[in-house]
């Protein structure tokens, strides 16, 4: 990387972490949301990898070299996930965002009931997740923190939560 390439990207590079069950709405959230402008980092575009973490710290790293933010569109379901992709993104001088889906199992399961050939998840996976989910605390050092609740619309209902968010006084952008 050249002098001054990290010190440019800092300013507007986000490492977006998405958190919720499956079937909560995470990625048709990342379409509706973010497809258009970040990089889509999910461990479901490569189930056959053999480090999954390797894997999705370099698609991070790559588009934080390109200046460009990225989505971690996976369950993220204990504090200690998210905590690495914190560590994660302040290595890399980017901003850590976090959007929170809570468990809404009835809503996962429906949603999981549309969904076709291995997207579609048993619903004893969803009731497992849900007995790991641990839900975000300020500790975890995001920048910033917004609950997302799908609408009975088709939509999502997104409300800043600064009560969770501990990485400082950055910008906050939704």
């Amino acid at each position: 990387m050249a002098p001054g390439a990290c010190a440019r990207h800092l300013t507007g590079v986000d490492l977006v972490v998405l958190s919720g069950l499956q079937g909560s709405g995470k990625s048709t959230f990342f379409g509706a949301r973010f497809a258009a402008s970040h990089a889509h980092v999910s461990q479901d575009r490569f189930p056959n990898a053999r480090d999954k973490a390797g894997r999705r710290r370099s698609l991070v790293e790559a588009a934080a070299r390109a200046g460009r933010s990225a989505v971690v569109d996976d369950t993220n379901l204990s504090r200690e996930r998210r905590g690495e992709l914190v560590a994660l993104s302040r290595e890399l001088g980017i901003r850590p965002v976090l959007y929170w889906f809570p468990p809404d199992v009835r809503g996962s399961i429906a949603r999981n009931a549309r969904r076709e050939g291995r997207a579609r998840v048993p619903d004893v996976a969803i009731f497992a997740a849900r007995k790991r989910l641990v839900p975000p605390d300020a500790s975890e050092g995001f920048a910033a923190v917004f609950e997302v609740v799908p609408t009975p619309e088709g939509g999502f209902l997104v409300v800043p939560r600064p009560d969770l968010a501990g990485g400082g006084s950055e910008r906050l952008r939704a």
